[in-house]
């Protein structure tokens, strides 16, 4: 086996408009596709970063809730490097998104802060090395 990269995290909305909305125009993905899956009653958004890694985003009528954050078995969060932390943090907050303060991780030196989606999933947003 010879995997290369991550193609896309799939997303489960609650409220697909919220969530489409948060992920476009809060955090700047761009639309590839959107498409209603009548037979499923579900919507089907494919996001992009520019490296070409994709988000898929996803409506269900009546999803279950996340057990818990972010300590539940399964995936932990979500994670997005940026250039400068403390500016995308600043930047999410000017759209009245709540932002965990700046830390360092102990290992790489790095900074790093946590800031929730709609649904509540945590994202992480990882300072780029030099």
């Amino acid at each position: 086996m010879n995997l290369t990269r991550i193609h896309h995290v799939a997303i489960i909305a609650s409220d697909y408009a919220r969530s489409k909305d948060f992920y476009t125009r809060v955090l700047g993905l761009r639309v590839v596709a959107e498409a209603y899956r009548e037979a499923r009653d579900s919507w089907k958004l494919d996001l992009a970063l520019p490296d070409g890694t994709q988000i898929e985003l996803f409506s269900f009528p009546s999803p279950p809730p996340r057990t818990s954050r972010p300590e539940a078995c399964g995936l932990r969060h979500l994670a997005f490097e940026v250039a400068d932390v403390a500016a995308s943090a600043a930047e999410l907050e000017s759209h009245g998104v709540a932002v965990e303060p700046v830390r360092v991780d102990e290992y790489t030196g790095r900074r790093f802060t946590f800031f929730a989606d709609p649904d509540d999933l945590p994202i992480e947003l990882y300072e780029a090395g030099a």
